[in-house]
């Protein structure tokens, strides 16, 4: 498999940190070098929270530099779009479509970007995905993250029985029904779109 390189971003409390976990070990089940960087802003406060993921035969560095991820994933719109001059050409932006306004935008200091679907779209291939609601149709809004989890997977060459076998070691118990009814869902989602 070529080298991949993965940035995972959204706001403290989503579950990047989860999802990379995820993500590296199923990389590494299935042979690959892998390496997993995480980076906490003001994670506790609603900050930015990013892990870089790579994977490949032999991956010398855990950092994915700019321009050249080749997928973004991003829990969160504003952050898909901070993040976004790290993906290279080609790439693809997988993002959930909500919104959550930083804090200078609730104190009324800023204001939330306007269109950011459309400078996404302008900026490389996007999927927006509404994962918020298909996380609470499974049965908690908090499967978010393994939603999106999903839609990657169905763009990467793991066996689909793999990434469950991981989440259902990964999440906790009570929730691994949940998580894995997300997944399927959030895998079918893009393979829904593909079709049209």
């Amino acid at each position: 498999m070529a080298d991949t390189g993965i940035l995972i971003v959204g706001v403290g409390g989503q579950g990047t940190l989860l999802s990379s976990r995820i993500l590296g070990e199923v990389a590494l089940r299935s042979g690959l070098d892998v390496k997993v960087s995480e980076v906490h802003g003001m994670a506790q406060r609603g900050g930015s929270v990013v892990t870089h993921v790579r994977f490949g035969e032999k991956i010398y560095s855990p950092l994915v530099g700019m321009g050249q991820a080749d997928f973004i994933l991003a829990f969160e719109k504003l952050e898909a779009l901070r993040w976004a001059g790290y993906l290279k050409k080609g790439g693809i932006i997988i993002s959930n479509a909500q919104e959550i306004p930083p804090i200078p935008v609730t104190m009324g200091y800023q204001k939330y970007p306007e269109n950011i679907n459309g400078t996404l779209a302008d900026i490389a291939t996007t999927c927006m995905v509404d994962a918020g609601k298909i996380a609470s149709d499974c049965g908690s809004a908090k499967a978010v993250n393994v939603v999106l989890l999903g839609v990657l997977a169905s763009r990467l060459d793991f066996e689909k029985e793999l990434w469950l076998k991981i989440i259902e070691e990964t999440v906790p118990p009570k929730t691994v029904e949940i998580n894995k009814e997300a997944f399927k869902r959030g895998y079918e989602a893009i393979l829904e779109k593909r079709e049209m």
